[in-house]
């Protein structure tokens, strides 16, 4: 339940940015504030995979 009001308060519409946008740059930094937290989560997951893998103590 506070999961998904959380949630609800932290929605953002980024088509309603890029249209109020006053330039490209402000723009850029919508996309790029928009997917790095994916992409940054997406790495640590990986790199917790690969680690995770090529234990050498399970490996006995």
């Amino acid at each position: 339940m506070l999961a998904t009001f959380i949630a609800v308060l932290q929605q953002v519409n980024v088509e309603e940015k890029m249209k109020n946008a006053p330039n490209g740059n402000y723009e850029i930094g919508v996309v790029i504030g928009t997917y790095l937290p994916f992409v940054l989560l997406v790495l640590v997951a990986y790199f917790v995979y690969y680690k995770a893998k090529n234990r050498k103590d399970l490996d006995e």
